[in-house]
């Protein structure tokens, strides 16, 4: 999985960077079909159906603009100065997968979206920090909703949209959700691996799905931000898979252990 971890960093890292003003979000796309086949891995995302009845997602990206929190479909949208971008992707290496969003700015971004997504940001970390062996899943839901319930006042959390187990397939038990009590939920044990992602709106956080029958949407307008992580819960602390440094910059910063098994 740290396998997989490291080709969706990169590749995110490499969408990042290809993102400007009259860039469509379909070229970022194909950017991202391109670099999976050079890595020799599979996308998680490419006609995947959730459930029967949902159309197979077309696309190896979600990519999420604005007022789009996520599931956004890649196409000929161009980007422009002061865009949102949220971008959610992951892949499988050996039948083991990986699963990262990131958001970010494209050209000039207003300092309030700047804002939203730096608070969606943190409280994914505050999430991630809150995971160990013996906790449970609703502490690391209390530590992303406390997060920015303490932050910058007047933000949404999307809560029907959660987080989730993973490994061997892409969605596994158990959900993570973005609100929640302490010790509630599920027991946290060793070798468990969660993708944790919060989504965060500076308005409402009332959701739309569009037509599409995949992007969903703020009923409000207001922008959102997405964050994801994949983390392994270890006997000794926590190796985040999808993390170029594994984690250990933004674990240390919160007095959690970070605890590869080896890199």
């Amino acid at each position: 999985m740290r396998v997989a971890g490291l080709v969706v960093a990169r590749i995110l890292q490499a969408v990042r960077e290809a993102a400007a003003p009259g860039v469509t979000t379909g070229e970022l796309d194909q950017l991202a079909r391109r670099m999976i086949a050079e890595a020799g891995a599979v996308s998680s995302f490419l006609d995947y159906v959730p459930y029967p009845g949902m159309p197979p997602f077309p696309a190896v990206t979600c990519i999420s603009v604005n007022d789009e929190i996520v599931h956004g479909i890649p196409g000929g949208r161009e980007l422009a100065d002061g865009d949102l971008v949220s971008v959610d992707f992951g892949v499988s290496v050996n039948g083991w997968h990986g699963d990262s969003a990131i958001t970010f700015g494209v050209g000039e971004l207003a300092p309030e979206r700047a804002a939203l997504s730096e608070a969606t940001r943190s409280a994914m970390w505050d999430g991630i920090a809150a995971a160990k062996v013996g906790a449970r899943i609703g502490d690391i839901s209390h530590a992303i909703e406390t997060s920015v319930r303490t932050g910058k006042a007047g933000l949404g959390i999307v809560a029907e949209y959660t987080g989730h187990g993973i490994g061997r397939a892409m969605h596994q038990h158990p959900d993570v959700p973005n609100v929640g009590r302490p010790g509630r939920g599920d027991l946290l044990v060793k070798g468990m691996c969660l993708a944790v992602e919060p989504m965060v709106t500076l308005g409402s956080a009332a959701t739309a799905v569009l037509e599409d029958d995949w992007t969903v949407v703020t009923r409000d307008g207001s922008a959102a931000a997405h964050w994801e992580h994949t983390v392994a819960i270890l006997p000794d602390g926590l190796w985040v898979l999808t993390a170029l440094d594994g984690g250990a910059g933004e674990l240390a910063a919160r007095g959690a252990r970070y605890a590869p098994l080896g890199e």
